[in-house]
């Protein structure tokens, strides 16, 4: 089980990789200018705004921002606990999900590659702990349900 998970784990971050730097559809090619957003906020307050306007054409791409930048660190807080459960922690997987994502905004800024948003710090950290809420809940439903099956053997 636990090969099979490390195995998930590196597809989940070649395709992060691709996603996140090289997919043309979510606006990855290399621009001129750098595009930045600094001021907390302000996406996702803009993101709500579009999608509770009547402009249809909007409301797909701001959903993807909105969740898919949640669901993009999700597998991170969930996997590497699982991995190794006694190493990961609330604390551990959130400082990890902030690095990373700090990480990844700043390279596209660098490389220009999509936008540097401090939103996407927070949704992204967001997920991360989503994912570690997500490893508990589901650690604690196998156990109880182990302990029920084991009690019954």
């Amino acid at each position: 089980m636990r090969i099979a998970a490390w195995v998930g784990f590196v597809i989940y971050l070649i395709a992060m990789v691709y996603f996140l730097f090289f997919c043309e559809k979510m606006g990855r090619v290399v621009g001129l200018e750098y595009r930045y957003n600094l001021k907390p906020f302000e996406e996702i307050r803009r993101c709500f705004n579009y999608l509770c306007t009547s402009r249809p054409e909007y409301r797909e791409s701001m959903i993807l921002n909105l969740f898919g930048n949640i669901a993009c660190f999700v597998p991170l807080g969930f996997v590497l606990p699982f991995l190794k459960a006694k190493r990961w922690n609330f604390l551990k997987v959130t400082l990890l999900s902030i690095s990373a994502s700090v990480l990844v905004e700043v390279m596209q800024l660098v490389t220009r590659l999509g936008s540097c948003d401090v939103d996407d710090v927070i949704l992204n950290t967001c997920g991360g702990m989503l994912g570690y809420i997500l490893f508990l809940v589901s650690r604690g439903i196998y156990r109880f349900i182990w302990k029920r099956t084991a009690k019954g053997s």
